[in-house]
């Protein structure tokens, strides 16, 4: 459980961990924070934007669709490996999930299987937008894939957290595929690697 990060320390915490980030428009202050609680924190969800095309993407996740306002996470990282920062504070991105999942990520024990729609992670977590269609076949570049390590890795490195505090979407919210390509496993070893 953790205060959430001030737009600054987000974003100190993010180029320590040597990525290349990109500040969009009024990042700082655009969120969702009326319309619900904001932290404590308690972790990260990862998810694909089932989108192509960098600049339409991260349009996309800063201003959101008709049926869900922006932002719709609070970092977009493109397929160059560049995180843009949308947004700071509560943002639509992990929607109602399994509040055990919830339990086991404060514990950063191993998660159950999903099952309910019972709790906001909005309220609890930070989200980062991946560009891939998340069809399976488009595919993850390698400097992509380090982003979203670090990004990650810098969050929880922030707050103290282990990797058990990253999950995908798809381990949150029943329903949901995203992000597919990869295994959050193999992406929450990497992590623990960085973390050492």
């Amino acid at each position: 459980m953790a205060t959430p990060l001030s737009a600054a320390r987000f974003l100190d915490a993010l180029k320590a961990e040597g990525l290349r980030v990109v500040e969009v428009g009024d990042w700082q202050t655009h969120n969702r924070d009326g319309h619900g609680p904001w932290g404590p924190v308690h972790g990260v969800v990862i998810h694909h934007t089932a989108t192509t095309g960098s600049d339409s993407t991260v349009r996309l996740c800063r201003e959101g669709r008709p049926d869900l306002p922006g932002p719709l996470c609070h970092g977009v990282i493109t397929k160059d490996g560049t995180v843009h920062l949308v947004g700071c504070g509560r943002a639509n991105h992990a929607g109602l999930g399994d509040g055990n999942v919830l339990r086991a990520v404060l514990a950063e024990k191993r998660l159950p299987p999903v099952t309910k729609a019972d709790t906001d992670g909005n309220h609890y977590f930070y989200g980062f937008e991946c560009e891939n269609l998340g069809d399976g076949s488009d595919p993850w570049p390698a400097a992509q894939m380090a982003a979203v390590e670090k990004a990650a890795a810098a969050l929880c490195r922030a707050h103290g957290w282990h990797e058990r505090s990253v999950i995908g979407h798809l381990e949150w919210q029943p329903g949901k595929v995203d992000p597919r390509g990869f295994t959050m496993d193999a992406l929450r070893e990497r992590i623990a690697e960085r973390l050492k």
